[in-house]
């Protein structure tokens, strides 16, 4: 029994919204690049950091899912180990990995150890491609537990390159992709995840987000757990908090929207629900607005029908259409929708109940009034697999385009990217527009500015010159401008300026510039 191909049939519902054939052949080539990472070994001898462990799975699963692979989450993890009759804090040898492997579809394994002295981490890690059974050599990184993070980051790019050999981004940019999060709070959060106690986790979390109020993973898991715990009210309000472009937003939104729909607020978890479905249209998320409409006496008929179509294997989606059918008087349609939940789920007596009243067969039981059911699971890893696959099919299709209109389009998603912070996801995008056409004046600019991002000056000087040999820019000259002045070359940063002017003279940012030269008494013509 593999996990994978049990979560193929949600993500491949979503997929309904793009044409079938490509979807089904995108689906199979999204297996090629699944990736499990374990968490590594503590050899120090010192339990009070066993946390790091995880941590080093939490980040590589982060960078790697950034970067193009489909990673699978520490709840899938924990799930294979359980149905393997693993403990969750089992080591496994190379044998049991494979196994574990086998059984959530994966293609590689990355696995490690840390260990802690002087004050410095020291960590390895290998990368097992198992459909060759080949281990790669060891990949070793070190520095003081301040930075930590730099360390995993490092692992996480080399896990890539090993990988996929013709992997681009910059490890400057893995790097970058961590900036702003602090240590303490990190671990706050990582202990928080794999407390054992509810109270404990509860806790760390709550300390997470404390040290940290914008992390967005802190702020779903703190979420979830109030959720779990029956605190609605706080739950909503915390998953409320996870910024709208954060790629946990269609997670927040969903148990953003249970929590709202458990609190009979109605409308709210509607809105919820509908933020969710429009990026990405799950069944379960488009029953839950059919449901949440319902509760409001709304006809969720449609949507109801969408996330049957969508999975029509699921016994619950065939009731909740008989349920509003009927309420709209259709019990002949009611009878079709009923009948094959029946025969889906013969043991479901509210569904043989339903069947005999819609029938005629018997009459209604005395307060006989079922309603339509709410789905109160979330597959993150379906969702990523949709999402995942969804990006696949945009690249099939960019592919069809001309290069220049290709490289367009990649630099458009990667300046969403830029915009949203996401900067490795940014250079992955601009890095495919110049794989397109290496001539994009646009490509080269974006990698420009990931580059100034990630600190890494001389790289953003080349792209940017790059970018004007192509086609001058102001945004391209105002990027050597920040560049120079960076550099304390005053001259050439007023020449920058002046270069950005007289092929926009009223572009605002590089008359603020000016002015603030001017300011300094550097004269900018």
């Amino acid at each position: 029994m593999r996990l994978v191909p049990l979560l193929r049939r949600s993500a491949a519902a979503a997929l309904l919204i793009l044409p079938t054939s490509a979807a089904l052949a995108q689906a199979d080539e999204a297996g090629g690049r699944v990736v499990l990472v374990l968490p590594f070994d503590n050899r120090s001898g010192q339990s009070n950091i066993d946390w790091i462990g995880e941590s080093f799975a939490n980040t590589l699963n982060a960078r790697l899912r950034s970067a193009g692979f489909l990673t699978i989450s520490r709840d899938d993890r924990v799930y294979a180990l359980d149905h393997l009759g693993l403990p969750t804090g089992f080591r496994p040898s190379r044998a049991t990995t494979i196994r574990i492997a086998q059984t959530l579809d994966a293609q590689f394994v990355i696995v490690g150890n840390y260990s802690l002295k002087d004050g410095n981490v020291i960590a390895q890690s290998q990368v097992l491609a198992v459909n060759q059974l080949r281990m790669s050599a060891p990949i070793e990184q070190s520095a003081g537990l301040p930075r930590l993070l730099d360390v995993e980051n490092n692992i996480a790019w080399l896990s890539a390159r090993s990988m996929d050999p013709k992997f681009a981004v910059a490890q400057n940019t893995f790097q970058a992709a961590s900036a702003g999060l602090k240590l303490d709070a990190y671990e706050s959060y990582i202990r928080g995840i794999t407390a054992t106690t509810d109270d404990e986790r509860l806790k760390r979390l709550k300390t997470a987000v404390e040290l940290s109020p914008t992390n967005a993973d802190a702020l779903l898991a703190l979420g979830k757990t109030e959720y779990a715990n029956g605190e609605y009210d706080n739950a909503a309000a915390v998953l409320a908090k996870v910024p709208a472009n954060d790629r946990l937003a269609l997670e927040a939104g969903f148990y953003r929207g249970l929590a709202s729909f458990n609190n009979a607020k109605y409308a709210e978890a509607e809105a919820a629900f509908a933020a969710v479905s429009i990026k990405l249209p799950l069944p379960e998320v488009t029953n839950n607005q059919g449901v949440a409409m319902a509760r409001q006496r709304k006809d969720a008929t449609a949507l109801l029908q969408r996330a049957s179509t969508a999975d029509p294997q699921d016994a619950d989606y065939h009731f909740n259409i008989a349920v509003a059918l009927r309420r709209r008087g259709d019990n002949l349609h009611a009878k079709t929708q009923i009948d094959q939940a029946v025969k889906l789920r013969p043991n479901d007596a509210e569904a043989k109940q339903l069947q005999g009243v819609v029938t005629g067969a018997t009459p209604p039981a005395p307060g006989f009034d079922p309603q339509e059911r709410i789905r109160r699971t979330y597959s993150e890893a379906a969702f990523r697999q949709a999402a995942f696959q969804i990006d696949q099919l945009r690249a099939a299709r960019l592919a069809t385009l001309p290069p220049a209109q290709q490289a367009t389009e990649y630099t458009q998603a990667g300046q969403d990217y830029l915009n949203q912070g996401l900067v490795l996801e940014a250079e992955r995008e601009f890095q495919s527009a110049l794989a397109a056409d290496g001539n994009s004046p646009a490509g080269h600019l974006g990698l420009a500015t990931v580059r100034e991002r990630s600190g890494n000056a001389d790289d953003a000087r080349k792209e940017a010159q790059a970018s004007i040999a192509s086609k001058p820019t102001a945004a391209a000259w105002l990027l050597l401008a920040r560049l120079d002045f960076s550099a304390n070359q005053t001259a050439a940063a007023a020449s920058d300026i002046s270069n950005a002017l007289r092929l926009e003279p009223t572009n605002p940012a590089a008359l603020s510039m000016k002015s603030s030269f001017q300011s300094r008494g550097i004269t900018v013509q």
